[in-house]
């Protein structure tokens, strides 16, 4: 029997931070959740999930900087953003970490399973709201 991948998953809003683990809980196992850039740097140096869930805005350090620090100290977790904000800038900047997923939130249910499991295998996945 294979394992499921370990995933944590942060989001400073409590109720979007629900959605996504029920979302993921039925075919990932979600190791941990936070609400703040920081906590999710420290629990996934403690926990080495196989992926990383990150909205792109929370306080004390955006997920895009988060994902740059753990990949810095040797993280080899992958990552899918979750975000509204569909700036280019925040897109290309995501993307230059590697094998990313970038899904907006509007289209979660659509994007975001497709999303992991395209980043798990070694492939980008942008939404397609976003990719215009």
């Amino acid at each position: 029997m294979t394992s499921r991948p370990r995933l944590l998953v942060a989001d400073d809003h409590r109720a979007m931070l629900d959605s996504l683990v029920g979302l993921l809980s039925g075919e990932f196992d979600v190791v941990a959740t936070v609400s703040d850039g920081l906590s999710a740097v420290a629990k996934a140096a403690l926990l080495e999930p196989d992926l990383l869930v990150l909205d792109i805005a929370m306080p004390g350090l955006n997920g895009i900087a988060a994902a740059a620090r753990l990949k810095e100290s040797g993280s080899t977790a992958k990552v899918v953003f979750v975000t509204n904000l569909h700036d280019r800038e925040f897109v290309q900047e995501s993307l230059a970490l590697g094998e990313i997923g970038f899904v907006d939130k509007d289209r979660l249910v659509a994007d975001l399973l497709p999303a992991i499991r395209n980043v798990l295998a070694g492939q980008s996945f942008v939404s397609p709201s976003v990719a215009r």
